[in-house]
Order: structure tokens, then C-alpha cells, then sequence
């Protein structure tokens, strides 16, 4: 058994070969390009038992060599994922179950007739591959570049794989990342977690590719800077799921939804105060400013108009044949994994990080929720969208961390959060200035929020 640390990455044809001949590859490259066809055939059961199970298997011929591989469930966090991998060379090319057994196959499959494992699809493509190593500091790192062009074959369906995969074989996962940013410094490259097998699966069935990643798990107990790192990789992680997804397939909601998991990462990294310094989220915040000054417009025109909504898709393309998403992806991952907003904070600032987040949020609740003044905006709702930002660092805390207070009816004050939001966002009307100075009262009125303005 290995461990495989990697981080895929989305190209177009042009960006592939762009990649061959980058020279910072050129300039680590320790064994030039080799090039090899891969075949590969994937086996499940007609009711995709592995797949439920977070497990691929497959067997792949490279050369004259036959390959059965297990990858089990792993680890994946905004494109840097890891996970168990079990390799077998076999005489012929023919699965061989006798080798699923043991520690390498998971226990919630123990029950499964193996006679059922039949072939699903197949992902044949050339790969190229380097090895590529640098000195970092004082350790050395050796990386596989991988250069892949194909299709993922599902019957008579078919869709195109160009990516780079970099998989780690000495060093620190950091260097992945490091890499990665200085290749999309001016190439589109999308970090992208979904593997060649999740996207046969996704061609065999286009409803099994799940977009819910597993909630962070944050307590009461948690410190302040343990709760922000968890919630901004899962919102990282995320986005990247909803613009993969919304490539594939252009449905609205995903691009409603991307662009809301990138406006709660904005409202959270306003939100630490002395936790995290300006100075440290200052290239983040202007990133993200950047994306939302494009994209929320858009997505707010598009929920009346029709044609809006259609020209969206071919606009988001645009947008991933530009290094800024992809830069913008990795940047974040690597802010994040070096706990950047840490490193340069004074004693106060180490000590609010340090701060269980059951004391430190209701105080940051409180706060925001007073500096609101709502009974203003009951009179003057025409000036309500100037507090949006603070609307949003509230609503972005209870959307994910409400169930560490103690304070009753914290889901409906959510909901009605939300929906003034939302109103705030709308052009002005009567019938808008209405509603927003009704809804104003709602939030005011609630009994959570009368809570919060006592703290």
C-alpha cells in the first residue's frame, strides 16, 4: 500500500501544451517527458456498491504490463486530496478478486459477492509524465508531472480528459500547491477534485456526482482559528465542486450557489478583527472583490431574466479559460494550510485566535447586530444596502455556526436574515422599500435577535 498525495488540475489542449514546454518545468524536469498510452477499465456492481463506498477499482494495461489497482476513500480538501492505494501486477488482464481482500478492502463491503463486479467504463488517454525536483529550503522535493489526454468512455458517451495531475513523492503537500500557483500565475488551470472515475460515473449516471461535502465539525470548544480554517476549506473545496459542476452541466443553481460560498468566504475573513490583521487578508479580500464584482450582479439579473440565465454558461467558460479562478483557488489553499492570517499578529490577536469559538461568537454577534441599528432602516429602507456587508458576516456565521449558541429560534432568525438580504440586493421600488422595512421589523423582532442585542 502507498499513500497518493496529489492535486489535479483542468486544462484546455492549448494550456497542455503550453505546460510541456513552461519553463519552470523545464527547469526541474530530471528526466524528460515519457509518453505512454494508458487503458483502463472500471468495475463495479450494477448497483455501484464501490462507488457508495468511496472506492475505485480498476484495471489499468501501460505497456505490456497489467495493473489492478484499488484506490480507497480518502481525503480531499479544495484539489489536494489523499488517499489509500493497493497495486497488483497480474499475468493477464482479467480482475483477480482473490487480491480484495484483507486490510486493503473496506470493512462496509465485507458482505459484497465479488462474482458480482462487472466492467462500468473505461478512461483510455496518453499520459506524459517528468519527474520534476527542486531544492525548498532545506529539503528537497520530487514531484510527478503528468500530462493527460483521452476520453472517459461510457458506451456510446464519451467526454474529453486534459488535465495535469502532480502527485507528491518526496516533501512537504505545501510544495504541491507552490507549484501548481506558479504554473497558474499565467495559465488557466482549475484545481478540480473529481477523478477520472468520478467522472465515469458522473457519464453513467449524471445525478451520482454529489456536490455536499461533509460539514466542518466545530464545537463550542473549538478555538476561533480552528473553526475559520475549517470553514473556509469547506468553502473553498465547495466552490471548486460547484464549478466543475456548473462546466459540465450549466444549471442555475450552481452558479447561485458558487457564488454564495464565495460571498461567506468574503464575510468571514471580515469578520476575525485582530485574528486576522488586514494586512494578511489583503491580496484574498481583493481576489474575492474582484470575482464578486463580476459575478453577483450577474447572478442577481438572472434570477428575472431568462436570457441572462442562458448566456451565463458560455460566460463561465470565459471565466475558467482565465488564470483568475485557478490562481485565485490555489492562492486561497495555500493561505489557508500556512495559517497565513497567524503569522504576524500581535498578543491580542493570538489571543482572540486562541478563543473557543462558544465565547468569541456570541460577543461578534452581538457587536455586529447593535451596529446594525435596524430600527433605522424600518424608517430609511432605501439605505439598507450600505449594510449588507454586516448583514452577510452575521448571516455567514449562523449559516455555519449557530449550533454552538445557546439562544433559541437561531434557524428562523437565519431564514429572515437571508431573506432581508436578499431585499437589500433588490432595486428600489415601492413595493421593494416596502418589503424591506417589513422584513427589517421581522429581524428585530425575533426573539434571538433581541437576544444577541443584549450580549
Amino acid at each position: 500500500m502507498q499513500k497518493e498525495t496529489e492535486i489535479k488540475l483542468r486544462v484546455s489542449r492549448e494550456t497542455l501544451a503550453a505546460l510541456r514546454e513552461h519553463p519552470l518545468l523545464k527547469k526541474r524536469n530530471k528526466s524528460g517527458w515519457e509518453r505512454r498510452e494508458l487503458m483502463n477499465q472500471y468495475f463495479d456492481t450494477p448497483e455501484r456498491d464501490l462507488a457508495r463506498a468511496k472506492v475505485a477499482l480498476r484495471l489499468r494495461r501501460d505497456g505490456e504490463e497489467v495493473i489492478q489497482t484499488l484506490k480507497t476513500r480518502g481525503h480531499s480538501v479544495a484539489g489536494l486530496s489523499e488517499r489509500n492505494e493497493y497495486d497488483w501486477n497480474l499475468p493477464k488482464a482479467k480482475l483477480d478478486v482473490k487480491k480484495l481482500d484483507g486490510e486493503c478492502w473496506p470493512e462496509e463491503l465485507a458482505e459484497l459477492d465479488k462474482k458480482t463486479l462487472k466492467p462500468i467504463f473505461t478512461t483510455d488517454f496518453v499520459r506524459e509524465r517528468a519527474e520534476i525536483a527542486w531544492g525548498r529550503g532545506k529539503t528537497k522535493v520530487v514531484i510527478e508531472a503528468a500530462l493527460d489526454f483521452g476520453h472517459v468512455i461510457v458506451g456510446k458517451q464519451k467526454e474529453e480528459i486534459c488535465e495535469l495531475e502532480l502527485e507528491l513523492r518526496e516533501g512537504e503537500p505545501a510544495a504541491l500547491l507552490e507549484l501548481a500557483a506558479e504554473l497558474a500565475a499565467t495559465l488557466a488551470l482549475m484545481p478540480c477534485d473529481i477523478s477520472k472515475a468520478e467522472r465515469g460515473y458522473r457519464l453513467y449516471d449524471a445525478n451520482s456526482y454529489s456536490l455536499s461535502l461533509p460539514a466542518p465539525q466545530i464545537t463550542a470548544e473549538t478555538p476561533l482559528d480552528d473553526a475559520f480554517a475549517a470553514l473556509s476549506w469547506h468553502l473553498l473545496s465547495s466552490s471548486q465542486r460547484l464549478a466543475e459542476q456548473y462546466r459540465f452541466n450549466g444549471h442555475w443553481r450552481l452558479l447561485l450557489d458558487w457564488v454564495e460560498n464565495l460571498a461567506e468566504l468574503r464575510a468571514l475573513l471580515s469578520s476575525l478583527g485582530q485574528a486576522a490583521p488586514r494586512q494578511s487578508t489583503h491580496d484574498l479580500r481583493v481576489a474575492l472583490d474582484a470575482l464578486l464584482e463580476d459575478w453577483r450582479p450577474l447572478v442577481q439579473a438572472g434570477v428575472d431574466d431568462e436570457d441572462v440565465r442562458k448566456a451565463a454558461p458560455e460566460q463561465f467558460l470565459e471565466e475558467l479559460e482565465d488564470p483568475r479562478w485557478g490562481l485565485f483557488s490555489l492562492n486561497t489553499s495555500r493561505w489557508l494550510l500556512a495559517r497565513t492570517w497567524a503569522a504576524d499578529r500581535n498578543v491580542r490577536g493570538n489571543r482572540q485566535g486562541a478563543a473557543q469559538l462558544g465565547s468569541w461568537l456570541p460577543r461578534l454577534l452581538g457587536e455586529e447586530a447593535t451596529s446594525l441599528q435596524l430600527q433605522r432602516y424600518q424608517q430609511q429602507p432605501e439605505d439598507l444596502a450600505e449594510q449588507l456587508p454586516r448583514i452577510e458576516r452575521i448571516q455567514a456565521w449562523l449559516h455555519h455556526a449557530r449550533g454552538v449558541l445557546e439562544v433559541p429560534e437561531m434557524d428562523r432568525l437565519y431564514g429572515e436574515l437571508k431573506q432581508l438580504a436578499l431585499l437589500a440586493n433588490e432595486p428600489i421600488t415601492d413595493e421593494s422599500l416596502d418589503a424591506r422595512k417589513q422584513q427589517a421589523i421581522a429581524v428585530y423582532q425575533n426573539r434571538a435577535w433581541k437576544m444577541l442585542l443584549r450580549i
